[in-house]
């Protein structure tokens, strides 16, 4: 008995979705940054986090999380993890007990000098414009997403 001849699937192929791109995206920078992020010992959710804290120290959980896209059961471990290490602190509000405010110590601040040389504009083969815009319209699509997501909740 022949096999049958194997025919091509008729729905589109992995390779067609454009979440699976930006997906494999994350995965590749992800392993573009490891070098780096390993030699300052961060993951990368908690490098994001630091240079968010960099942007705006003294910030609640609850707007870290909300900029960071991370629910607080996934924050808080980390932020936990952050203070061992020696970066954050992490204190009640003194206007609102129910709020934890996350600042950045010395040493928090000190990895700005050595996580700035991470500039992956080079190494994505973009010119710094190709870079921009391919930045903001990831931007604008994940905004737009966001959008449905909450209208479905």
């Amino acid at each position: 008995m022949k096999p049958k001849d194997a025919k091509k699937p008729a729905g589109p192929k992995l390779a067609d979705f454009l979440c699976f791109a930006i997906y494999s995206a994350n995965l590749a920078y992800g392993r573009a940054y490891r070098p780096i992020l390993e030699e300052l010992g961060l993951t990368y959710p908690q490098y994001i986090t630091i240079v968010a804290l960099w942007e705006e120290d003294n910030q609640t959980v609850s707007s870290l999380g909300e900029k960071l896209f991370l629910e607080s059961n996934t924050l808080t471990p980390m932020l936990k993890k952050l203070e061992s290490m020696g970066y954050i602190r992490r204190q009640r509000s003194s206007e609102d007990e129910r709020q934890v405010v996350v600042s950045l110590t010395e040493s928090g601040r000190r990895l700005r000098e050595k996580g700035l040389e991470m500039n992956l504009v080079k190494a994505s083969g973009l010119t710094p414009e190709e870079f921009r815009k391919m930045q903001k319209g990831v931007v604008t699509l994940r905004d737009n997403l966001m959008k449905v997501a909450r209208a479905q909740d």
